[in-house]
C-alpha cells in the first residue's frame, strides 16, 4: 500500500514539474505578481501623497506671531507668504480650494498675549484657537498642513499648552466634494476596473475558443459557409457583451461600497459630482477596452489547444494588464500628451483616470477609443486568419481520412 502511495505521489510530482509552463504560473508567477504590483503600489502612493522637495508653500497667515515665524523658517521649507491687502477671509479659503494657496493660518488678535494670560484652572472661556486651513485633495497642501501643525506642536509644549488648533466643529479642510471624490475614485477605480474587466474576459474566452477546440466542436463552425471573419467578429462582440456586464456588476458593486470601505461615506465621496457626459464616455473607454481584451484573449486561447493550456498562456497577458492597471496610482492624474491615449490598456487606464479626476480632454478620449477599436479590428482580423488555418487543417484531415477510407 505504502509503495502504491509512493507511486502515486511520484507520478503526479513528476507530471507537474515536468511542464515548465505549468511550474512557472503556479509557482512563480503569484510571488513574481505580488511582488511587482505591490512594488509599484507602494511607490505609486508615496509619490501621489508626497510633495516636491523643494516646493515653495504659498501660504495666508493671519495675525501671525513673529515667533511662529520664526519657527517656520527654521523648520528647513521654502514659504512664500500671499499678500492679504485688499483679499477678504473668504476669497483667502476660496484660494485654498482652488489650489492657487496651500494654507491659510488664522491666529486670534494678541494671540501671545491670550496664551500667556490663559490659565486652564480658572478660565471660563475656551482656550485661543489657532484656524488652520487647508485642501485635503491637494498632496501640497497636505503636506504643508501636517508641517505646519508640527511647528505649532512644538510651539504649543513650549507654551505649555495653552491653546487649540483646529478644534471644534468649523470646517477646515476646504476641498470641494468633487476633487476629494475624484482623488479617490480616480487613484483606485482604474484599477479595480481593469483587474475586474479582465477577471470576467478571462473567465469566457478560452472556454469560448480553447474549449470548442478541444471538445471538437470549432470543426463544426469552420465548415460552414460563414465567412472567417464574421466568425471572430462575432465571437468577440459576444464574448464582450458578457464580459461587460460582468464588469459593470463589479464597478457598481464597487462603486457602492467605496465609500464605506473607505470610511468616508457622509460626504467626502460622492458619485454624483459626475455628469451624464461623464459616465457616457466612461461607459465608452470601458465598452471599448473590454473589446480589445477580448481579442486579446481570443487569439491567444486559439493558439491552445486546450482550455487548461490557454489559461497557462493567458498568464503573462495577464501581469502586463495587472502593471498598467496600477498606473492610476502613480503620478498626479493623467497624462495631457496625446501620444499616451494610443498604447493599448494603458490608454484606457488613463482615459478612465482623467474622467474620474475631471483632467479629461475630448481629444485624448477620442484617441483612445478610436486607438482601441483600431486594435479590436486587427485582432479580429488576426483571429479570422487563425480559424482560416484552422479550417486548412481540418480539410485535409478530413481528406486523408477520405483517402485511407477509398483505399480500404
Amino acid at each position: 500500500m505504502r509503495n502504491n502511495l509512493m507511486t502515486i505521489i511520484k507520478k503526479e510530482l513528476a507530471r507537474f514539474f515536468g511542464d515548465k509552463r505549468m511550474v512557472f504560473t503556479t509557482i512563480l508567477m503569484p510571488g513574481l505578481l505580488i511582488y511587482i504590483m505591490y512594488s509599484f503600489m507602494g511607490s505609486g502612493l508615496t509619490s501621489r501623497f508626497e510633495a516636491e522637495e523643494d516646493y515653495t508653500y504659498r501660504i495666508y497667515a493671519e495675525n501671525m506671531p513673529s515667533t511662529v515665524s520664526a519657527m517656520i523658517k527654521g523648520s528647513d521649507i521654502n514659504v512664500e507668504y500671499l499678500d492679504r491687502d485688499g483679499v477678504s477671509e473668504e476669497d483667502m479659503k476660496q484660494a485654498v480650494t482652488d489650489k492657487d494657496a496651500e494654507m491659510l493660518m488664522v491666529f486670534p488678535e494678541n494671540f501671545e498675549a491670550d496664551v500667556l494670560a490663559y490659565d486652564s484652572m480658572t478660565a471660563t472661556t475656551p482656550a485661543p484657537q489657532v484656524a488652520l486651513y487647508y485642501n485635503s485633495a491637494d498632496t501640497e497642501s497636505t503636506a504643508c498642513y501636517q508641517i505646519m501643525a508640527s511647528v505649532l506642536d512644538g510651539y504649543e509644549a513650549s507654551m505649555a499648552n495653552k491653546f487649540d488648533v483646529n478644534s471644534g466643529d468649523t470646517e477646515y479642510d476646504l476641498a470641494s466634494k468633487e476633487d476629494s471624490t475624484g482623488q479617490i475614485f480616480s487613484m483606485m477605480l482604474p484599477m479595480l476596473l481593469m483587474i475586474f474587466l479582465f477577471s470576467g474576459c478571462m473567465a469566457i474566452a478560452p472556454e469560448s475558443i480553447a474549449g470548442e477546440k478541444e471538445r471538437g466542436t470549432i470543426a463544426t463552425l469552420l465548415v460552414t459557409p460563414m465567412k472567417r471573419g464574421q466568425l471572430a467578429m462575432g465571437k468577440i462582440i459576444s464574448l464582450g457583451i458578457i464580459g461587460l456586464l460582468s464588469g459593470i456588476s463589479s464597478f457598481v458593486g464597487t462603486m457602492l461600497s467605496l465609500p464605506k470601505l473607505m470610511g468616508t461615506e457622509s460626504n467626502a465621496m460622492d458619485a454624483s459630482v459626475y455628469s451624464v457626459t461623464d459616465y457616457i464616455l466612461l461607459l465608452l473607454v470601458i465598452l471599448t477596452t473590454v473589446l480589445v481584451l477580448v481579442g486579446a484573449l481570443a487569439v491567444i486561447s486559439a493558439f491552445a489547444k486546450t482550455v487548461k493550456e490557454a489559461g497557462s498562456m493567458i498568464m503573462p497577458l495577464m501581469v502586463v494588464v495587472m502593471v498598467i492597471s496600477i498606473t492610476s496610482m502613480l503620478g498626479s492624474g493623467a497624462p495631457k500628451e496625446f501620444y499616451w491615449y494610443l498604447i493599448p490598456f494603458y490608454n484606457s487606464v488613463q482615459g478612465m483616470t482623467g474622467i474620474f479626476d475631471f483632467s479629461y480632454s475630448g481629444i485624448n478620449i477620442v484617441a483612445c477609443l478610436v486607438s482601441n477599436l483600431i486594435y479590436t479590428g486587427i485582432l479580429s482580423t488576426v483571429l479570422a486568419k487563425m480559424f482560416g488555418s484552422e479550417k486548412t487543417k481540418i480539410m485535409k484531415k478530413h481528406r486523408t481520412i477520405e483517402s485511407y477510407n477509398t483505399r480500404l
